[in-house]
């Protein structure tokens, strides 16, 4: 039986049946996946996903759930979770190795604890290393590409291969892994800096943060992409969508990039939202918004 094999991979308290992934994401909406493993190596990782080919299962990797949607209805299949299970940082001069579990809050105050600037921008991003990576996150005029130098990871044939410099090919929101590959580290180069004025940035950017985006509600982070030459949150609100409910989503009135889970949303609640947003948008401006939310749907 899976379940049997997947406990002698990862250990019986790594292993989590019929887990709610409302409890693994941002959004707090999701049903029930069948399996969710927390493993510690990449050893484990290549084990867990052997097996559940062998067994016919899908795979989803996942971080720390912070830009994912995930259907009510569950997800059948065996979520990998890499989060504080594989979050292992090491500074290094002015070299920084995180694992893709790592959070980017820890990674931006082990730069702070070196003195180390560059990587104030991401820390309130809520994430993980390896989306962030994946999706070449950034925020406050910064972005991975501007500190990632190497990033380790599996591809779908589960060989162990890297990345360096240009070959990570970052550009807005995009970069050359697809969801098929596994990210398992990265290095990012930083440079020496002032402590204390490492500080005060990182303060006064998450200060903005909480002033700007609608922290007290369960949300995805920002839900479009930005539309080249536009800004999706004015697009929305130009639209006259701000406030904009269908069931517990809403359109924040904070910031209108944000779709929060306002009132106990169901999944199709935030699809239903995230639908009628992009319709009247394209509508009124002619520009198509497309999500930078993750979504993940019943699949069986």
């Amino acid at each position: 039986m899976i379940y049997e094999r997947l406990k002698e991979i990862s250990g019986e308290k790594n292993v989590l049946k019929d887990e709610l992934m409302k409890n693994h994401t941002s959004f707090k909406i999701g049903g029930r996946a069948s399996y969710l493993v927390m493993p510690r190596s990449a050893d484990e990782i290549i084990s867990l996903i052997k097996c559940a080919r062998e067994y016919e299962y899908p795979v989803f990797v996942i971080g720390n759930g912070s830009n994912l949607l995930v259907d009510d209805k569950g997800l059948f299949g065996v979520v990998i979770k890499l989060g504080s299970n594989f979050s292992k940082i090491f500074a290094d001069g002015d070299t920084i190795e995180a694992y893709s579990g790592a959070l980017l809050s820890k990674i931006a105050n082990e730069a702070l604890k070196h003195s180390l600037e560059g990587f104030e921008f991401a820390s309130g991003i809520p994430g993980t290393l390896g989306g962030a990576v994946k999706m070449n996150a950034g925020a406050y005029g910064g972005e991975m590409k501007d500190v990632v130098i190497k990033t380790v990871y599996l591809d779908k044939n589960l060989n162990l291969c890297e990345k360096c410099g240009a070959e990570h090919m970052f550009s807005y929101r995009h970069s050359v892994f697809s969801d098929d590959d596994i990210i398992l580290k990265s290095y990012i180069k930083l440079k020496a800096g002032e402590k204390e004025e490492i500080r005060r940035q990182m303060l006064d950017l998450n200060g903005r943060r909480r002033e700007k985006q609608p922290l007290s509600y369960p949300s995805a982070g920002s839900t479009f992409k930005r539309p080249e030459g536009y800004f999706a949150a004015k697009l929305i609100e130009d639209s006259n969508l701000k406030g904009k409910k269908i069931g517990g989503a809403m359109v924040s009135d904070k910031h209108c990039g944000f779709i929060i889970n306002y009132d106990n949303a169901s999944f199709d609640d935030v699809i239903n939202l995230i639908d009628e947003v992009k319709k009247t948008v394209y509508q009124k401006f002619g520009v198509t918004l497309c999500e930078e939310v993750k979504i993940l749907k019943y699949n069986r």
